[in-house]
């Protein structure tokens, strides 16, 4: 097929690759513009670019799409059989999901309807899910809600992170986009339109997302959060006045009859407790603007008191 490739992070690569690999003509790539990034605000290339500059590929990095005259004649010349949008960050006009005859296809990471959004991934895991994986659909105007063609499932285990289901996703991924092209060529695919009805948000990750609240999450909510949230934005709680990040943590088997928010390293490790009688074991963490350390270090570094808490 002649496509049109949309995309920007490292998720959508895997798949810019198999679909050169498999021998279809990307005629354009479009990326998110070049941004300043990094503490000296340093142009970056998005992971799409450096890999379409790396395959002689056109390349454009349009700020808008709806009202871009030039795009729509360059797509038009064009005439794609598809348009492929992969984790591209930008909301595709009406013009573009009408040009090509096979329409646009979109990989999306989780299973739809469920964690419709931007961060499907995150979500799945900080929610506790057991079932995840990627689903190809033709794009329609609305949010992640076109028609499914294709899915993957994935278990998901009680201790895995988003953070390692990425890369994984994203090679499962471009497997299921060369299945999704080559059954809509030869006609064998099916289009299932999504139970709305069924219909979760995967909103974009914020800071604030990142608070523990233990008063009214127990231990393996706040667990599965972390794990959903980690490396960004993370967890963290307040200590003392100040923010408190928790890098790594698991759930307790033992409570010693703490509170929410309640601090105990009697039993050698640093505690925290949860809702419902439960508690935390905060294996690394770091206080704002200080070191990283083991739980017990801490406990010694900061001379902790019983009776000190996490808000």
């Amino acid at each position: 097929m002649k496509l049109v490739f949309c995309g920007t992070p490292d998720f959508a690569v895997p798949t810019l690759e198999a679909v050169l690999a498999a021998g279809h003509e990307v005629a354009l790539v479009l990326t998110q513009p070049d941004r300043p990034a990094g503490r000296k605000m340093e142009l970056q290339t998005s992971a799409v670019k450096k890999l379409a500059l790396k395959h002689s590929l056109q390349i454009v990095q349009p700020e808008k799409l709806k009202l871009n005259e030039d795009l729509k004649s360059q797509l038009q010349q064009i005439q794609p059989d598809a348009i492929l949008v992969v984790a591209y960050g930008r909301i595709i006009p009406q013009w573009m999901l009408d040009l090509p005859r096979f329409g646009n296809i979109n990989l999306h990471g989780s299973l739809l309807p469920k964690y419709r959004g931007a961060a499907p991934i995150q979500w799945a895991v900080a929610n506790g899910e057991t079932e995840t994986g990627v689903t190809t659909m033709h794009l329609d105007a609305g949010l992640d809600t076109g028609d499914v063609l294709l899915e993957h499932r994935l278990a998901l285990g009680p201790d895995t992170m988003a953070s390692d289901l990425f890369p994984q996703l994203s090679q499962i991924g471009a497997d299921l986009v060369l299945a999704t092209l080559a059954g809509l060529e030869a006609g064998t695919i099916t289009r299932k339109p999504q139970d709305h009805s069924q219909a979760t948000l995967a909103p974009i990750l914020t800071r604030e997302d990142a608070r523990m609240d233990l008063t009214d999450r127990t231990a393996t909510e706040a667990y599965n959060r972390w794990r959903g949230f980690y490396p960004w934005p993370g967890a963290h709680a307040t200590f003392r006045g100040k923010r408190f990040l928790i890098h790594r943590m698991s759930v307790s088997p033992i409570n010693p009859g703490l509170r929410a928010g309640a601090l105990d390293w009697s039993t050698g490790q640093l505690l925290a407790g949860a809702a419902e009688g439960t508690a935390i074991i905060l294996e690394e963490v770091q206080l704002e603007g200080k070191q990283q350390l083991s739980g017990i270090d801490f406990v010694r570094g900061f001379q902790l008191k019983q009776g000190e808490f996490l808000e």
